[in-house]
């Protein structure tokens, strides 16, 4: 590990400090002065610069990495001075339903039911506290289990009743990990209920939980406007967060004299364009919209990219079989502003616009420190993916920096440098360069497009590295999962990747054969869900690119006369798309029949016919697709044959039921090419 301290000469990238004139024969920029002063007052509270996991099973495959690496991306992560050094970490809430790559299982399957070990989210907390003991904890729903809605899909109509659910996960968090959890939401950019947040913070106050604060609504400013009348409402909420905001707030969120926070942005594929993306929204949240906190969807793809929204994480971890990751831009645009600025850090009050376009803020803890971060990403190097972006144009500039009040004694600044590459495909990502003198309380700063600085009075930041990574390599194409394990150290068997239902270790008390470790699936009601659940449950695993396959697994259907269950090839879709998924789909059923589908929905039905078998007995099925046909063989035996495959033509192997069902699984094995 090494953590760079050395300083590039301006000559290596042909900068300009100080405040004589350009270079011979150089056109004179244009100039533009600025004047950062606190004597009149501070501006708005910084509240930190934070990520998401989850919403949905982004960190799925993150937990299944082998040391040192999997220590390693959580250290780039999570690590004061090192890396991104993030302030605030948000995960889902786990509710067994799909939440965009996949569920979460939650920590009440059924009412009587709790359990807060399941999930990865409670250990990503507890190793984000380790690196960081002041780092912010978040918790918000995508979904709830059925019990919640009393068979309603609406978590609404029985608001104590989901109170309770949300306040077992907090005080689970603290008694079972000894997690405090600093703010909690209501449900992932769907409809609020003011009745139910006023019962909420009720109900936090009974349980003396008055630190944790309401975060309403992760959707768009609506809440707002019921805020300013409804003086209860107000008094709940103790911040208005809003997605994917477009840097621009709303006259009454400002109305409600609360915390604006971006509570989710980003979203964006994380090549240059996401880190100039990042870059800009970063500081024009607060400079457009006067949000002081801004928190990215996701922490890190750690998912299968072929899901949606793949590679939209600040780094890449999605092979741990390999243990090759990829620490991409935004990282290193994030430590521009994370490693020079902590929550309860105060904006200073300035426009914030530079004159040639792009965008700085300023910063200062009150004790004399300052921080100021400028960027100057132009229109199509910065793109997000949601909203649209309004056409601006960036120029190379001078910009001219006045220090007043208590940072006129300021004599030296420590400098930080980005410049995305998009022409020459060569990016300088967080260099440090020679401090800026500061003279009689002013210096000048050449700025060229597509360029991110920090100037800061800290001396404490680090570009830290660890030793290049493995390779990549493709998921092994023989893979063999028996399951066999006393005290898993996660509920979910590694690189499975549940996209309807929830899949986990179970251990058969009563069966002193050769099934007491398996997978079973353990959601038998269909949640309250925010995407387009499927009716069958399936979970995934292996490599997208695979054309040629033998799947096999033993089966054991629970449920008696409609129970089904299924082993799949050539599976073509998940995440929020999980209803529309095609593939070569092997089911049996209780009922002693089987079918070959070409679809998740069962529709298209290539073949059908008898199988003798049974619920509650085991059985080994076995599909093989080679080329355009596929044959299917029940305990070894053929069962069909000469089914013809046009598509799709390639995908994953999978798993699955029928319909929300308790049914098992184990040894699990696939051969693919």
């Amino acid at each position: 590990m090494g953590c760079a301290a050395l300083l590039w000469g301006w000559l290596l990238l042909g900068f300009s400090w100080g405040l004589g004139p350009p270079g011979v024969g150089a056109a004179a920029l244009p100039t533009a002065t600025y004047v950062l002063d606190d004597a009149g007052g501070l501006g708005r509270q910084f509240d930190g610069i934070g990520a998401v996991s989850g919403g949905g099973a982004t960190s799925r495959l993150l937990v299944n990495y082998q040391e040192p690496y999997r220590s390693q991306i959580l250290d780039y992560l999570f690590k004061p001075n090192f890396g991104a050094s993030l302030h605030i970490l948000k995960v889902e809430i786990g509710g067994d339903g799909q939440s965009t790559d996949g569920t979460e299982p939650s920590h009440m399957h059924y009412e009587n039911d709790e359990n807060y070990f399941r999930g990865y989210e409670w250990w990503l907390m507890k190793e984000a506290k380790k690196r960081n003991p002041q780092i912010k904890l978040i918790g918000l729903p995508w979904t709830f289990p059925a019990w919640i809605g009393k068979g309603e899909n609406w978590p609404y109509d029985y608001p104590d009743v989901t109170a309770y659910y949300i306040i077992s996960w907090i005080l689970g968090a603290k008694q079972y990990h000894d997690l405090d959890i600093d703010y909690v939401g209501i449900w992932n950019e769907r409809a609020f209920s003011s009745k139910y947040i006023k019962v909420l913070r009720q109900s936090l106050d009974r349980v003396g939980l008055w630190n944790v604060g309401i975060i309403a609504a992760d959707g768009d400013w609506n809440i707002s406007k019921e805020m300013i009348v409804d003086p209860y409402l107000n008094d709940a909420v103790e911040v208005v967060g809003a997605h994917y905001p477009g840097t621009k707030t709303v006259p009454n969120a400002l109305l409600t004299k609360k915390k604006l926070w971006s509570s989710e942005d980003y979203s964006t594929f994380n090549d240059e364009v996401g880190a100039g993306c990042w870059a800009r929204i970063l500081n024009q949240n607060y400079v457009n919209g006067n949000m002081t906190s801004t928190i990215a969807w996701n922490l890190v793809a750690s998912y299968y990219e072929e899901l949606p929204f793949g590679r939209c994480g600040l780094m890449t971890a999605q092979e741990p079989w390999s243990g090759h990751y990829k620490v991409e831009a935004p990282i290193w645009i994030t430590a521009h502003t994370t490693q020079f600025t902590q929550p309860g850090w105060s904006y200073l009050q300035v426009d914030g616009h530079l004159k040639g376009g792009g965008s700085f803020v300023a910063l200062t803890d009150g004790l004399g420190n300052l921080t100021i971060i400028i960027e100057t990403m132009t229109h199509n190097h910065s793109e997000c993916i949601r909203p649209p972006l309004p056409h601006f144009s960036v120029t190379p500039q001078r910009a001219t920096f006045y220090l007043k009040g208590s940072f006129y004694m300021v004599e030296t600044l420590q400098v930080w440098h980005s410049r995305l590459g998009f022409e020459s495909g060569n990016s300088s990502l967080f260099q440090q360069l020679y401090p800026v003198k500061v003279w009689k309380g002013s210096f000048s700063l050449d700025l060229n497009v597509d360029e991110v600085y920090t100037l800061t009075t800290l001396k404490t930041g680090k570009k830290c590295r660890f030793p290049e990574p493995p390779p990549p390599q493709p998921f092994p194409s023989n893979y063999k999962d028996d399951f066999n394990i006393l005290n898993p150290p996660f509920s979910e068997a590694p690189n499975f990747a549940d996209q309807t239902g929830v899949f986990e270790y179970f251990m058969n008390v009563s069966d002193p054969g050769d099934h007491v470790f398996t997978l079973r699936q353990v959601v038998v009601q269909r949640p309250i869900t925010w995407a387009s659940d499927a009716d069958q449950t399936i979970s995934l695993i292996g490599n997208f690119k695979w054309v040629n396959m033998t799947v096999t697994s033993d089966i054991y259907i629970e449920k008696q006369r409609d129970g089904g269950v299924f082993v799949a090839g050539r599976v073509d879709n998940g995440g929020i798309y999980v209803r529309r998924t095609k593939g070569v789909f092997f089911w049996v059923f209780a009922d002693g029949t089987y079918r070959v589908t070409g679809d998740l929905a069962g529709e298209e039905i290539l073949m059908k016919g008898l199988s003798g078998v049974r619920d509650n007995a085991w059985h080994t099925l076995t599909l093989n697709i080679q080329g355009t046909s596929a044959s299917g063989l029940l305990n070894g035996y053929p069962l069909w044959e000469n089914v013809t495959i046009s598509k799709p033509s390639n995908g994953w192997a999978a798993i699955g039921t029928r319909s929300f069902e308790f049914a098992q699984f184990d040894n699990f094995h696939v051969e693919a090419s």
